[in-house]
């Protein structure tokens, strides 16, 4: 029985969910299995429908899916990073470009 090291340069993709009836948009990344790169974008939107419907969490895109239902939304692929410091890098810039609103916490009065 072999043990492998993970692999510390995995493919990474940036995704850009957008509510097509507010046009608010969340961006979010998600390792790659493989070259599945639409497989790995599904299972993600999955993991955010679950958690918005079963968790009940308090993020702004787990509130809109519960409000606007998942259909309401459009999943799209920005690019693909390898590493995942450097996805996350360029995550946090691409959310500093765009300011996406369902990527923050609103203060709740």
């Amino acid at each position: 029985m072999s043990t492998r090291k993970k692999r510390k340069d995995r493919n990474h993709l940036i995704y850009q969910l957008t509510n097509t009836v507010t046009g608010e948009k969340y961006i979010g990344v998600t390792v790659v299995s493989g070259r599945a790169y639409l497989k790995s974008l599904r299972s993600r939107w999955i993991r955010h429908i679950y958690k918005a419907a079963v968790l009940l969490a308090d993020y702004p895109i787990s509130e809109s899916i519960r409000k606007y239902g998942k259909e309401s939304f459009d999943r799209e692929i920005l690019t693909l990073v390898r590493g995942k410091k450097n996805a996350f890098q360029k995550e946090a810039e691409l959310i500093n470009s765009i300011k996406p609103k369902l990527n923050t916490r609103m203060q709740k009065c």
